[in-house]
């Protein structure tokens, strides 16, 4: 059986949630289950994190998949219907949906069906994706309410665009843009993101919306989740397959790009970009052989990875090697890889086991 393997911490993703109910106290918290929960399982994240009050997603589908696994939380779908029959299986489903767009308003004005759907107003303050100009804010609150087919009790959203920067003016404008834009409008209201709330404790309205932070991981220049009290629910770890001896002048890996600065010991590992592991982490990138931090040489491939053993002289054929997780943060690897401990943790690929563990 192939080594490589990703173990879920079940136990983090429940004290992660209870961290941001710490940091929000006086917020309700959806949690955001999107990218098949980070890469963690989508299922199994939202089971671990029941505590919430909500769930956001990025396609109806996945309310699907959540309400056959008896999911009972609101769900929010984060990016609403995208046509009409989107809006009958939302209603069967008793999916929320966040409306952005005028399309989405003209779908709910020729919907017939006297059931009100539940829908967030989202308005662009500053991010320039998703939402209604915030001068818009008044006009198109009271068309929703004012639809048969729209629930009135019509919550308030945006979104940051720089909110992992925590002294950056345009957060502190569209704070100050989404306030005066809905300034005596009924309705919930919900800014934060994870570095939202870690940030911007004025900004958590009555939801926040807690992502990467629920999975441990930080997108803070410089930080890890475990800076904010945050725990790693994932550690992505595999074997050595196999331990050879190469000699000064040797080059190891594709392209001949690294070159051996004395006569060491290499030791291979079974994982590579086929599992999700980034093809761009270059020489350098830590990994645990045995707990002992040793380095990445060579290039990544599909299937294996190389490794400096000089550190580690008593490693030895099926030792075990954590890539990331448990003792290494995920957001150091991203360093190397030049991305985001997101886009780790949401690639790793279909071939790689899954594990659940209650610490």
């Amino acid at each position: 059986m192939r080594a490589t393997c990703a173990t879920i911490h079940l136990g983090a993703l429940r004290e992660n949630l209870r961290r941001v109910r710490e940091l929000a106290p006086g917020a309700k918290v959806m949690a955001v289950v999107k990218a098949d929960g980070y890469g963690h399982g989508l299922e199994r994240a939202a089971r671990a994190l029941e505590g919430a009050d909500a769930f956001g997603v990025a396609a109806i589908a996945d309310g699907q998949r959540l309400r056959a696994a008896g999911t009972s939380q609101r769900i929010v779908v984060l990016s609403g219907p995208d046509e009409a029959g989107d809006l009958a299986e939302m209603r069967r489903l008793r999916l929320d949906a966040v409306i952005h767009h005028e399309s989405q308003i003209e779908l709910l004005a020729a919907d017939a069906d006297p059931r009100p759907l539940r829908v967030w107003l989202k308005l662009d303050t500053g991010m320039h994706r998703l939402g209604f100009p915030p001068e818009r804010a008044r006009d198109v609150h009271a068309r929703l309410r004012a639809l048969p087919s729209v629930d009135r009790d019509v919550a308030l959203m945006t979104h940051f665009a720089n909110s992992d920067v925590f002294d950056d003016a345009l957060t502190t404008h569209q704070i100050e843009r989404f306030e005066r834009s809905v300034s005596g409008l009924d309705g919930e209201r919900s800014l934060s993101n994870s570095a939202g709330i870690l940030g911007w404790p004025e900004a958590q309205g009555q939801w926040v919306r807690a992502g990467g932070a629920l999975y441990g991981i930080s997108v803070v220049a410089g930080k890890i989740g475990a800076d904010f009290g945050f725990r790693p629910a994932m550690t992505l770890s595999t074997r050595l397959v196999a331990i050879n001896r190469v000699r000064r002048g040797d080059r190891v890996g594709y392209a001949a790009t690294w070159e051996a600065p004395e006569d060491m010991p290499v030791g291979i590992a079974a994982v590579g970009y086929g599992d999700g592991y980034p093809r761009h982490a270059g020489p350098g990138t830590p990994v645990l052989v045995n707990g002992v931090r040793a380095s990445l040489i060579g290039r990544v491939s599909m299937d294996l990875i190389t490794i400096d053993l000089r550190d580690v002289p008593a490693a030895k054929v099926g030792d075990a090697v954590v890539l990331w997780g448990r003792g290494l943060a995920v957001e150091e690897i991203a360093e190397h890889a030049d991305t985001i401990g997101y886009e780790l943790t949401c690639g790793v690929t279909r071939r790689v086991r899954f594990v659940e563990d209650e610490s």
